[in-house]
This record gives structure tokens, C-alpha cells and sequence, in this order.
């Protein structure tokens, strides 16, 4: 099969290669993908820049879609020729989503709906599963005022849908260049996080009590909006990622004298009864086309390098995708 894969950590230039390996056999209760489509997410990128590796070749990336053309023993033949998007196919996992075809658990290739393309389904399992629950995190959120950040990037994209179809308010937070991809998500107002005091903005927005919940994709940036008042008395923050990767300076007296709570998850790492509640969830969006996807560009397999460095650049609104055949 055609692949793409690093044996050590590096720049994309230097450490990605494109070739043939051997493809794979699934065995006792797994399937076999032959992949479409396959997901670049930021954590792919970050992982084969410095995350140890797990074993001496890695295929890259956890998302893709395609259709399922062998299954092992114990799983129904009745699943060859499903369509199906996989999660986690490179977590704690050699092999993922950057080739032709790729084994892993039957549960990890879930039944794609026919309205939904093959590019699509290769956004799901990271930038939409994690929009999906960081919103079940809140409850119930009809009523509620929520500030999601990031709103024009690619999970902030799929919680401002997410929150307002729950029937939440939602104020964003996105750059000019992101700005209308947040509007199309559905914010009811989108603050230029570049040019306005989005602390003092929200505040005015929410008649001085500031709102009820954040979904936030950056708490290292995110501080400040904590600390000078952005969320009203008994708020919670769901945060699922940080600029900086070491500690953030959070202040404790702001937490506590509000009664704030901070709740912080990575979708790789979703207990099995919270992946399937996001999971149903997600397709019966899917199902009735009640989620936009925003693809934003899409390489060949071939080109992965240069995939690779569009995200590390941030300079692609939408997801960045590869098509693999």
C-alpha cells in the first residue's frame, strides 16, 4: 500500500517519507479501512515534531474516512463495504490514517451516513468529537450564554453549531480572517480578539455578569479573560488545549471567590460511555445535515509535507485534509 511515515522526530521536510508498506491484515475483531480521506489535525504535527515515538516507523494521523474491505474474525462480513470515519488511529498506535488502508478495532470505524463525503468524515473523530463533548460538559445549556474562543478554527467551528442547536448563545471570539466562519457556525456576536478588550466586550455583551460557560481552545491565552471578569459567578471553563505547553499561571483567587470551575479533557482519552454518547450524538447530527463542515485545503498523499506545514503555519481557515487515492 502507499503510506506516508517518520522514523524520527523532526521538520516535515526532513523527517516525512512517502512509499510503499506492506498492507495490513486485520485480526481477531478488527476491520480494515481503505482510506479516502485522511485528517491533519495540529496534534499530528506536534507529535511527529517532538512526541517520542512508539514504535520505529509511524504512520501519521488519528482521522480518515473510507470503507471498510476486510474484517478480521468476530466481526460481522456484513460490515465489508461500509462506509465508515475512524477515530484514534494513531493514538497510542503505530499505524495511522496516512496510507491506503488501515487495521484498528472494529468500534473505531463508525458508520459513516450516506449524505456525508468521505472529506468530511475525516474531520470527525478530533475537531468534532471534541466539540461535541466539550458541550455535553456543560449540561444542559438551553438559555445559557457561551463564550466559545476560537470560534473560526476547526473545533471552535463545530461547538458554536453544536451549542446552538442545544440552544445557547453564543459569543465568539475569532480573528478578522476567521470571523466569518464563525458567523456562518452561528455566533450571535463574533469579537475581534486582536483589536477589542474581549474581557470588557463580554461583559457588555452580558449586561455586566459575564457568561455562563467557556468552551476554550487556548487556557495559556485565556488567563486573562478568567482573571478580569469574562465569566459570571459559578461559570465553568472546558478547555481542551494550551499554547504553551508547559504550566499556566491560572489565578486561584479569581476561581475561588467566583466559584469557578475548570475542566480540562483531551478527546484522545474519552471514557468509553462519554465517545459513545458523543458519538450518537454526532451522527444523528450528521444524519440530518445539521453540522457544516469547512474543508479548508486539501493536498495528495504525495504532499504531505506540505500539508504538514500549512497547519503548522495556522494560515488555513477550515481543516486541512489528504486525499489518499
Amino acid at each position: 500500500m502507499r503510506a506516508a511515515w517518520y522514523e524520527r522526530n523532526g521538520t516535515a521536510q526532513d523527517v516525512l517519507e512517502v512509499g510503499e508498506l506492506p498492507t495490513p491484515t486485520p485480526g481477531p475483531g478488527e476491520v480494515r479501512v481503505r482510506l479516502a480521506v485522511s485528517g491533519v489535525n495540529p496534534s499530528d504535527v506536534k507529535a511527529r515534531a517532538g512526541r517520542p515515538l512508539n514504535a520505529d516507523r509511524v504512520i501519521p494521523h488519528s482521522d480518515g474516512a473510507g470503507e471498510i474491505d476486510a474484517v478480521g474474525p468476530g466481526v460481522d462480513h456484513g460490515r465489508v463495504g461500509q462506509r465508515v470515519w475512524v477515530w484514534n488511529g494513531q493514538w497510542r498506535r503505530a499505524f495511522g490514517t496516512a496510507a491506503e488502508t488501515i487495521v484498528l478495532p472494529e468500534a473505531q470505524a463508525v458508520a459513516l451516513p450516506a449524505n456525508i463525503d468521505f472529506a468530511a468524515g475525516a474531520c470527525l473523530g478530533i475537531p468534532a468529537m471534541t466539540a461535541v463533548h466539550a458541550v455535553n460538559l456543560f449540561g444542559d445549556v438551553t438559555g445559557k450564554t457561551l463564550l466559545v474562543t476560537g470560534a473560526g478554527s476547526s473545533v471552535g467551528h463545530y461547538a458554536t453549531q453544536v451549542a446552538k442547536a442545544r440552544g445557547a448563545r453564543v459569543i465568539a471570539t475569532a480573528s478578522p480572517a476567521r470571523s466569518a466562519p464563525a458567523r456562518a457556525a452561528g455566533a450571535d456576536f463574533v469579537v475581534d480578539y486582536k483589536a477589542k478588550d474581549v474581557a470588557a466586550k463580554v461583559k457588555e455583551l452580558t449586561a455586566g455578569k459575564g457568561v455562563d460557560g467557556m468552551i476554550d481552545m487556548d487556557l495559556y491565552s485565556s488567563t486573562t479573560l478568567i482573571s478580569n471578569g469574562a465569566l459570571a459567578p459559578h461559570g465553568k471553563i472546558v478547555c481542551y488545549g494550551s499554547s504553551r505547553q508547559g504550566d499556566v499561571p491560572v489565578s486561584f483567587p479569581t476561581l475561588l471567590w467566583n466559584s469557578l470551575t475548570l475542566q480540562v479533557f483531551v478527546v484522545y482519552e474519552l471514557r468509553s460511555p462519554e465517545r459513545q454518547t458523543a458519538i450518537s450524538q454526532l451522527n444523528a447530527m450528521l444524519e440530518k445535515n445539521a453540522l457544516k463542515h469547512s474543508i479548508g485545503k486539501r493536498f495528495a498523499l504525495r504532499d504531505i509535507v506540505s500539508a504538514h506545514q500549512a497547519v503548522e503555519r495556522g494560515d488555513v481557515v477550515g481543516n486541512v485534509v489528504l486525499d489518499i487515492g
